[in-house]
């Protein structure tokens, strides 16, 4: 079982389904005994870096979501749920959760934003959440900020809009993406059945 992470915010619906399709079963919770009983942990996310992080803190959820990552269970964020990873963002002034170093920043070119739509990610490094995905895959992505590691070797993929920027992460058991895999079609699927069977313990 997975368990999805509900503090009031994200497309919880679309993940849900997108999961369920793959073969997965989900619990949508706001529980963190649930989050610590379950096989792997998503974060989603749609909206504002500090409503995210006052949501979560209402929700007594910041350690809990901590412990999970550093347990060592597979671990998705989808966009916002990457972002709120980080120590800050140039959005607010909410601390994130502080689990990768560096910031999120927002877009500095003359290009429309937010940046909405389908675009290609380039794989940085192999991960096995990637398995299948062929390079230059395209997802779709709704953001105006992106995220900015100090560590450039937890860069996954990047996408280029006016330049490149970091689209998905990967440390040890966190794999977290800018776009949004559930509805990214084909490779959003692949990706989310690659996460559910590394959750079941199938690939190494």
């Amino acid at each position: 079982m997975l368990a999805l992470v509900d503090y009031g915010m994200g497309n919880l619906g679309s993940v849900d389904k997108a999961f369920r399709y793959v073969g997965c079963q989900v619990q949508t919770t706001s529980d963190p005994t649930v989050l610590k009983e379950a096989a792997g942990v998503v974060l989603p996310g749609v909206g504002a870096f500090d409503d995210c992080m006052r949501a979560l803190r209402d929700r007594r959820l910041l350690d809990p979501l901590r412990e999970v990552v550093h347990q060592g269970k597979p671990f998705l964020g989808i966009c916002l749920g990457l972002q709120v990873l980080f120590e800050g963002s140039e959005e607010g002034s909410e601390r994130g959760l502080g689990v990768i170093p560096g910031r999120v920043v927002r877009f500095k070119h003359d290009l429309k934003i937010p940046h909405i739509g389908w675009n290609q990610v380039q794989i940085k490094r192999t991960a096995p959440y990637l398995d299948g995905i062929a390079d230059g895959s395209w997802f779709y992505f709704v953001h105006s900020y992106y995220v900015e590691p100090v560590d450039e070797n937890v860069v996954a993929t990047t996408t280029e809009y006016g330049y490149d920027f970091c689209s998905a992460i990967h440390r040890n058991n966190i794999f977290a993406c800018q776009f949004h895999p559930e509805k990214s079609q084909a490779a959003g699927l692949r990706l989310l059945d690659n996460f559910r069977q590394l959750a079941e313990g199938t690939r190494c």
